[in-house]
């Protein structure tokens, strides 16, 4: 009975080993802004690329500078509804989009600090844009229709704006002086044209630049294609030499949690779950893997975040910090680990700024 006893506490001890509870310590930790929320919004693009450039102001400047994400998502509605409505309404029109898009914008509208533009109107402290798009897309289709009701969607479209988010700045004052959006850009000291997209596919040439054919890439945006090893050595370069680096991926996996604050892809697919509260063999992820699941759709691009530093488990594998900007009631304050494999597998692109690419990766794309 004692023997029975003393190896029934043995199972259990070396089951109980197995299942380490995570245990994260900081490899690389860069200093970002306060984790924001973008509330009943499909905004994540430009919370995250916003809070990617008050990184890069912070390297490139010293400067801490709050970004207003809104300024940036009013002034993209007026490209998006151009682009509806010149393709006759065959093109998707919603509340998505990439970092690209808010890079455009930067270019062309400049950028305007949060305390100058917040969107928000007398009492509110959070964003709702879900009846944006709808409102809108009704006077872009009756325009497209040729309803008689409708003989022009561009003052309508505007009105919806200027009600919803915010009419757009012409000047604004900060820190008791006054500036144009285009002004204030380049007090920012960042120039938009000194970023990149990479992104790592099988059906275009290595090296080459394509544009991606996902659903939120409405403004064409190109990318520079890599090996799946050169990518993410790319990401862990960035990091490495002091640059964050902007994400965009697939977060639909049971296997991703916030509430958790881990995203990991298991070897077993039945341990996804238990993934997110304890270390598991996870899978390797080749480059036919990944093309696979992006061509089923089984990757699909959800979400943009930024990413920060890279975290190590009590193992010593590898996870990559990343802030997230669905507020900071969750795991992490607001930050989510996610593991190589989920990075391998799930993230669509990454932007960075060109500085951070290796030389062998500048001489490969010629930039």
């Amino acid at each position: 009975m004692k023997k029975y006893i003393l190896i029934l506490l043995f199972i259990v001890s070396y089951n109980f080993i197995l299942a380490q509870k995570y245990e994260f310590t900081p490899v690389i930790d860069i200093p970002a802004s306060s984790v924001k929320s973008q509330g009943k919004t499909g905004t994540c693009w430009s919370f995250s690329t916003s809070s990617f450039l008050e990184s890069e102001i912070k390297r490139i400047s010293g400067m801490d500078i709050d970004i207003s994400e809104m300024y940036i998502v009013r002034m993209t509605y007026n490209d998006k509804a151009w682009n509806y409505v010149m393709r006759q309404g065959n093109a998707q029109f919603s509340e998505g989009g990439l970092a690209h898009d808010l890079m455009n914008s930067a270019r062309l509208n400049g950028l305007v600090p949060q305390e100058a533009f917040t969107g928000l109107f007398g009492e509110q402290n959070t964003y709702n844009h879900s009846k944006i798009v709808p409102e809108i897309k009704v006077v872009l289709d009756k325009y497209i229709d040729k309803d008689s009701t409708v003989t022009s969607w561009k003052d309508p479209t505007e009105t919806i704006l200027d009600k919803k988010i915010g009419t757009p700045l012409t000047s604004f004052s900060y820190n008791g002086k006054t500036y144009t959006p285009q002004e204030f850009l380049a007090y920012t000291k960042l120039n938009p044209d000194n970023y990149i997209t990479l992104t790592s596919f099988t059906h275009q040439p290595y090296y080459s630049k394509f544009i991606l054919d996902i659903p939120d890439n409405f403004s064409n945006g190109t990318f520079y294609n890599l090996s799946l090893n050169e990518y993410m050595n790319s990401i862990d370069n960035a990091l490495k030499n002091g640059y964050t680096v902007e994400l965009d991926i697939d977060v639909s996996e049971s296997s991703f949690s916030q509430k958790s604050g881990v995203a990991v892809i298991a070897k077993n697919k039945e341990n996804n779950k238990k993934g997110l509260k304890t270390i598991i063999d996870e899978m390797v992820i080749s480059p036919e893997y990944r093309q696979a699941e992006f061509e089923n759709f089984n990757t699909t691009d959800d979400h943009l975040m930024h990413i920060t530093g890279i975290m190590k488990d009590q193992k010593g594998n590898k996870y990559y910090k990343v802030k997230n900007s669905w507020g900071t009631s969750v795991a992490n304050g607001g930050y989510i680990y996610i593991s190589e494999s989920y990075m391998r597998l799930k993230s669509i692109s990454v932007m960075i700024h060109k500085d951070a690419a290796s030389k062998e990766i500048k001489n490969s794309l010629g930039i």
